[in-house]
């Protein structure tokens, strides 16, 4: 059974507890790094389960997913209370060839884009922080608010490589 948008966000916000969403975000791509170094490119590209991602269908959907949420962090930003989109990841699985991607590659893809969006969420004003738009599926949600998701989206998907990896 597929989660509502409001079961997802529960979930995602509920890897938070006790945590700082930034201090996450910092320490993910060197936690996924430590996690596939030495791992065979094949182990990568394997899928444990017809239904489950892959190693590197996970790490090419958080690039995209950074992407997604560089934009809509920008888009708020420049225009407080505007509509945000809504996309189907596994639309975005298939469309965008994931298990066909460099698993490594799209960790360096991530990194990068999560080191600019760092340095972004640094220079904030605490007014900034409360801006939000109007996410087609979930409603209001505040720049701090995304980065708390963005945070939980990091561990749910480092949980899934270790499982995967079985670490």
């Amino acid at each position: 059974m597929k989660e509502t948008p409001q079961q997802y966000t529960q979930r995602i916000v509920g890897y938070m507890e006790g945590k700082t969403p930034l201090t996450v975000q910092a320490s993910t791509a060197k936690k996924i790094e430590r996690l596939i170094k030495g791992v065979p490119a094949s182990k990568m590209k394997k899928r444990p389960a017809p239904d489950t991602w892959s190693v590197n269908e996970v790490l090419a959907h958080m690039a995209d997913a950074e992407i997604a949420g560089s934009f809509r962090m920008r888009l708020i930003l420049g225009s407080p209370g505007t509509p945000v989109m809504a996309f189907n990841q596994d639309a975005w699985v298939t469309s965008g060839h994931y298990e066909k991607r460099d698993a490594r590659k799209s960790l360096e893809l991530f990194r990068t884009l999560r080191e600019a969006n760092l340095a972004l969420l640094k220079s904030l004003t605490p007014e900034q922080w409360k801006h939000y738009g109007i996410h087609s599926e979930r409603g209001q949600e505040s720049i701090e608010h995304i980065v708390r998701m963005f945070a939980g989206h990091d561990i749910n998907h480092t949980q899934q490589i270790e499982k995967i990896l079985g670490k």
